[in-house]
């Protein structure tokens, strides 16, 4: 079984391929550039290689959501393309999941912090038991005050990685009574690798679906979005 993985959900654009169980090839830039300007050089590339023929991917795998609006649509669009293209079904990866599958085997309760913005990550809590990664808490948006009380009643050590420890790291000092660290810079982002590899689990299952099914989880709505209702709601207020 030989997936192709694609993660564009936050700062990090990785692409990567797995065939069962080797990785052949994983590219990963966090950098200032945009992803619809990267995803799809990554890809060639690593399929120049790899002398790897496209049509001899057996599944694509994307990081869904949550995390960055664009980015998820960068993402989405270009899995729906090659699927479209090439005839291969979808993984639909949850990102949060997929943040924790890079610390597989940690003894530790995992927790991946996407930053949400207004001190709110997207987040989950995650154990490993042998080969099998439990799912505690399912991926959500969540203040991260209100994740440190979550963390606290488990009473056990604790990892974090992502891109929400930077920003939040100063309130989960403060708010935390647990033992708790902090994934390494290798393990504490998106990694489309992670993606492909989640990714021949859902075949595995059977949890495919078609290019054309696909949609994005988000979560929460756009800025944009809670903006307009903000406003709709005021108006309504003062109409009342």
């Amino acid at each position: 079984m030989r997936v192709l993985g694609i993660d564009s959900s936050g700062l990090v654009a990785s692409v990567a391929v797995v065939e069962d169980d080797r990785l052949l090839a994983e590219y990963t830039v966090n950098y200032k550039k945009t992803h619809s300007q990267t995803l799809l050089p990554m890809l060639d590339e690593i399929a120049r290689m790899t002398e790897l023929d496209l049509h001899t991917i057996d599944v694509i795998a994307v990081a869904a959501g949550p995390g960055s609006f664009t980015g998820l649509r960068i993402g989405s669009a270009t899995a729906k393309g090659l699927g479209l293209a090439l005839g291969k079904p979808l993984a639909a990866v949850p990102t949060v999941d997929a943040l924790a599958y890079n610390l597989w085997g940690s003894a530790q309760l995992v927790c991946p912090l996407m930053d949400a913005r207004r001190n709110q990550v997207y987040t989950g809590l995650y154990r490993f038991e042998g080969s099998r990664m439990n799912v505690l808490e399912a991926q959500m948006a969540i203040g991260v005050e209100k994740l440190a009380e979550k963390i606290n009643a488990y009473e056990t050590d604790t990892v974090f990685l992502g891109d929400g420890v930077p920003v939040y790291r100063d309130i989960l000092e403060k708010k935390l009574r647990v033992a708790h660290s902090y994934a390494p810079a290798h393990l504490n982002k998106q990694r489309a690798g992670a993606v492909a590899a989640l990714g021949l689990v859902y075949a595995a299952k059977g949890q495919l679906q078609t290019a054309a099914e696909h949609r994005p989880e988000y979560l929460r709505l756009s800025q944009a979005e809670r903006e307009r209702a903000e406003k709709a709601e005021a108006v309504g207020q003062k109409n009342d």
